[in-house]
């Protein structure tokens, strides 16, 4: 079975897997800026994983019935004060554990080992060296290179522990104890850099923890429509569409799920690209036969967000006039019982700390930032939220649409963030400020296509400044705005490194802006990765 979907009216980030009978691998995160990497990992296997909060009690893990448990790392030290500790009774649920580096670090600590600085840390790629090349390690070549980052280690190791591989700075580079099935590596396995990282992962989660590979697309697709349609019955849905990959997906599947009990709004906020409005209601209409209810609220939405240059108020603001929207829209064309978000499993994880309630055993939601699916919803929502994609990857969406027959336009269109070209203007928005940069938004979304490199970023796209500089055109001074162009690569949007565009294709871009938008007179380019920036710059 696959993952039901989840309400998240109820304002926590969904809740435990405990009575599905499917396989699922729990991660506990200590803080690492690859836990999500380490789940997406696990689902490349095809088997279901979660992030859940280091504080999970044994209790609450053998509620959730997890066939394994990953400890991710961090950036503490465990012999620190309060440096962050999971509940020792974890190590006697007879549940597989598999410790990556604090997360090892600190199985050796609680299990009696000693962990200490060594003074010889060790970062970047290394070559392990394989003692014991069974189990754990199967398939792993020795003397393969894995991506280290540490600066404490394990010197010694608690009774029953055995060295599984070592690296000439590292002697206790992964280790186990085979009869309690706790297994530990000082090195990130789910890094792209670490030879032979999958091999371990699938080691851990088929051979170890005795999974079965039944997370697919397939399986979801069909669990979703039954899940789909017991939650909302005979009622009638409301999509919110924006015609990129998210909502496009989430519409073919309510459509299949719910028919004509479903009707998609289209909300024209003023912040869309240039000619994306009239494409978008025209697609659907004409080429896939869903009904699209186009609505046009562009002096509303700037008026909310007039004279407002906070990024946060402006989500807020954004988010709530699109919920008062649809309630004007449903009180017109309903009763309408749900709205239909699409929002992902990182947008969850972006905007929530997945701590899990001692009392209720549900996650609960501790707000780190408000995200534009999940954030800024009013306390008199007038609608129960239906999110069926809220445990999906980017990823695996686009692998939901092609399985829905959704079109390589659609399932290859980069990520767009809701409030649109509003947090992609820094400062107060206004009419002329959003008409610059459509336009070089346009010329931008041009060369990338025309260049071939569309589908090789996850986004490209281009920032206006709420500042000005001097330059010189046509032998006059000029006082105009500078265009930053964002363009970066990316796996799921968690972690992002800036794209290295040719040159030419970046003087070029630069050319056409300055030459062809008004108000523009000079162009940069944005070379910082996420982390420690973030993808957009609001």
């Amino acid at each position: 079975m696959i993952p039901s979907a989840e309400s998240s009216s109820e304002r926590h980030a969904g809740r435990p897997a405990a009575n599905l009978n499917r396989p699922m691998i729990a991660i506990l995160d200590f803080g690492s800026q690859y836990s999500e990497l380490i789940a997406r990992r696990i689902r490349e296997t095809h088997v279901y994983s979660e992030v859940l909060s280091y504080r999970t009690t044994a209790e609450q893990l053998r509620h959730l019935q997890p066939k394994g448990i990953i400890l991710s790392g961090g950036p503490s030290s465990v012999y620190d004060p309060h440096a962050p500790s999971c509940d020792p009774e974890l190590w006697n649920l007879g549940i597989p554990v598999l410790g990556v580096c604090y997360g090892m670090q600190l199985m050796v600590q609680q299990l009696g080992g000693r962990v200490e600085s060594t003074g010889a840390g060790e970062y970047g790629r290394a070559p392990l060296f394989i003692d014991d090349p069974t189990d754990l390690l199967t398939s792993v070549e020795n003397g393969g290179i894995m991506w280290m980052s540490h600066g404490d280690s394990a010197v010694a190791l608690p009774e029953g522990f055995s060295i599984l591989a070592h690296t000439e700075v590292t002697s206790c580079a992964a280790i186990a104890h085979p009869q309690r099935k706790l297994y530990g590596v000082q090195f990130h396995p789910e890094v792209v850099h670490s030879q032979g990282g999958m091999a371990l992962v699938r080691n851990f989660v088929y051979h170890i923890c005795g999974c079965e590979p039944t997370w697919t697309t397939e399986a979801f697709v069909e669990e979703a429509i039954r899940e789909v349609r017991a939650k909302v019955g005979d009622k009638r849905v409301l999509l919110a569409l924006s015609g990129g990959v998210d909502s496009s997906t989430l519409a073919f599947l309510l459509h299949r799920a719910v028919g004509d009990r479903l009707t998609c709004i289209f909300i024209d906020q003023g912040f869309m690209r240039k000619q994306e409005p009239e494409r978008l209601v025209k697609l659907f209409q004409e080429q896939f036969h869903i009904p699209v209810q186009y609505v046009q609220a562009r002096e509303r939405f700037l008026a909310a967000i007039e004279g407002v240059s906070d990024p946060e108020d402006k989500r807020k603001r954004i988010g709530h006039e699109f919920i008062r929207v649809f309630e004007a829209e449903s009180r017109r064309l309903g009763p309408f019982d749900y709205l239909a978000q699409g929002t992902l499993y990182p947008d969850v994880i972006e905007s929530a700390d997945t701590n899990i309630d001692p009392q209720t055993g549900e996650r609960v939601a501790v707000k780190i930032k408000s995200h534009h699916n999940v954030g800024g919803l009013p306390k008199d929502l007038q609608f129960k939220l239906i999110e069926p994609l809220r445990r999906l990857f980017k990823d695996e969406v686009r692998q939901v649409g092609r399985s829905l027959g959704l079109p390589e336009e659609i399932v290859q269109r980069q990520p767009f963030p809701g409030p649109g070209l509003a947090i992609r203007i820094l400062g107060e928005v206004t009419p002329e400020r959003l008409e610059i940069l459509r336009d070089a938004d346009l010329i931008v979304r041009q060369e990338i296509n025309r260049h071939g490199l569309y589908n090789q970023l996850w986004q490209s796209f281009a920032v206006l400044l709420p500042i000005r500089s001097v330059g010189v055109m046509g032998d006059k001074r000029t006082y105009a705005y500078p265009i930053v162009l964002r363009f970066v690569t990316s796996e799921d949007g968690m972690t992002a490194d800036w794209a290295r565009v040719p040159y030419d294709i970046l003087e070029l871009i630069a050319n056409r802006i300055v030459n062809e938008v008004p108000g523009v007179n000079r162009v940069v380019y944005d070379v910082t990765s996420k982390p420690p920036g973030t993808i957009e710059w609001e």
